[in-house]
Parts: C-alpha cells; structure tokens; sequence
C-alpha cells in the first residue's frame, strides 16, 4: 500500500456516522475458541512479506474497553475502507489468492487488513484486531475483522456498514489469528443455529 494511499483514507473524515454508542449485541457472550489450527495460505504468505505484522505479542492484553470514541472509530474506520471497489484476487492480480494492503480495489481480506492497520494506528492492540475466517450462508469463503472487547466480540465486514456482535450476524466462524501471535491461528467453536439468524443482511 502507497503511504500516499494510506494518508488519503486517514484524512476522510465522515461527518455523521449514524450509529448510536450502544453497541449492538453487546450483552452477548464472546467468540469460544480452542486449539490451534491451519493458518490460510493467503495469511502465510503475506507474513512472509510483511514479517513484523506477524510477530508474537509480548502478552496477551486485556481485551478492549469500548468507550464512544473507540466505538466511533471502529464505525468510521470501518465505513470509510468499505468506499474501496471490491475485487476478487483473480481480477486485481492474476491469482485466487493474495492478500495484500489495498491501493484502489480490494478482496474481502484486503478491507480487513487495512482495517487492522488503520485501527493499530490509533491505539488499539493487535491482540484485539484478529483477522477472522468464516463461511457465508451459501458455502463461499470470506473475511472480516473480529474486535475483542470486553463488550463482546464484534465484526467489520466489507458486506455491511453496521458493526455486530459476531452472534447476530449469519456467517459460520471458522478459525481466527491467535490473539497472542498474529502468524498463528486457533479454531472457533461455532455451536450456533446459524438458520436463525441466515435472514441478517
């Protein structure tokens, strides 16, 4: 990604957001995970390019206290990157997969990885910015951006601007990065009756 790029969607400025400062399913309980499982080829990849993104955390830190202005800037960090054209890997380079920092398109792990970097810039841990991997309703792979707090997990997706709890949205959760090392990742226990929330859009 061009530092010219990178400024550029730092300097967008969304004047009103809409969203209300009571997170959305913020009583719901937090992702489980357990053991450690395949990190996706893209990943690992990308770790070989960008080493330092994928370095183990000195500790696991606590999970985020949300306060408005964090919460304001997860909706306009998230509203903002979601303006960048989405474009399969295939059409912006040739291949299935790359994952990469965008510079004018992006496939749905681009939208989060510069989600996770622009949200790093402003404080937040990497420990509580995990690169998440789920199923949509009709079997297809995607990405989003799972943010621990001690409200709950939520998700940034590129396919919607409202920011949830990973409980109300319809996507089956696979695996995400460790919270403790970025280049590893864990299993999620997804035990949900995904059809009861399948009509979320």
């Amino acid at each position: 990604m061009t530092s010219r790029f990178l400024l550029a969607i730092l300097a967008i400025t969304i004047i009103s957001t809409g969203a209300a400062w009571k997170p959305k399913g913020a009583t719901l309980h937090s992702m489980p995970v357990a053991g450690a499982t395949s990190q996706p080829i893209g990943h690992f990849e990308f770790c070989k390019r960008y080493k330092k993104e994928c370095q183990p955390i000195a500790a696991d830190r606590a999970r985020l206290k949300l306060t408005e202005e964090l919460w304001n800037s997860l909706v306009e960090v998230n509203q903002v990157v979601n303006t960048i054209p989405a474009i399969e890997d295939i059409e912006i380079y040739g291949v299935e997969e790359f994952w990469n920092y965008p510079t004018t398109a992006a496939d749905c792990e681009d939208f989060v990885l510069l989600k996770r970097k622009l949200l790093m810039r402003r404080g937040i841990s990497a420990s509580n910015l995990l690169i998440t991997v789920v199923l949509q309703p009709d079997g297809s792979g995607h990405a989003v951006l799972t943010v621990r707090s001690q409200m709950g997990d939520f998700i940034l997706d590129n396919l919607r601007a409202e920011i949830r709890n990973w409980s109300e949205t319809e996507y089956t959760y696979l695996k995400r990065q460790d919270s403790r090392n970025p280049g590893k990742w864990v299993k999620i226990k997804d035990g949900r009756d995904t059809t009861a929330v399948s009509g979320i859009r």
